[in-house]
């Protein structure tokens, strides 16, 4: 019975863990273009950098879409 019990708790696990993962949206500007786009992931390279106020994470894409509006490097293009 406790070997059920840890396989199914894995299972659950497994599942459940990436939707976790994919709550985070970004507010981020491509250096060159100077184009502000929505990423699901914090940028690690330096083609784009972060340009939501201070830094912030956003829970859903409607949040950054409307966080993006406010953002002066988004709206000035």
């Amino acid at each position: 019975m406790n070997f059920k019990t840890i396989v199914a708790a894995s299972l659950l696990a497994a599942f459940v863990t990436p939707a976790f993962a994919a709550d985070e949206f970004y507010v981020v500007q491509d250096v060159k273009t100077k184009k502000c786009t929505i990423v699901d992931k914090k940028p690690v390279d330096t083609t784009t950098t972060v340009v939501s106020p201070s830094g912030t994470v956003y829970k859903t894409r409607t949040e950054a879409e409307t966080g993006m509006k406010s953002v002066k490097v988004c709206t000035s293009n």
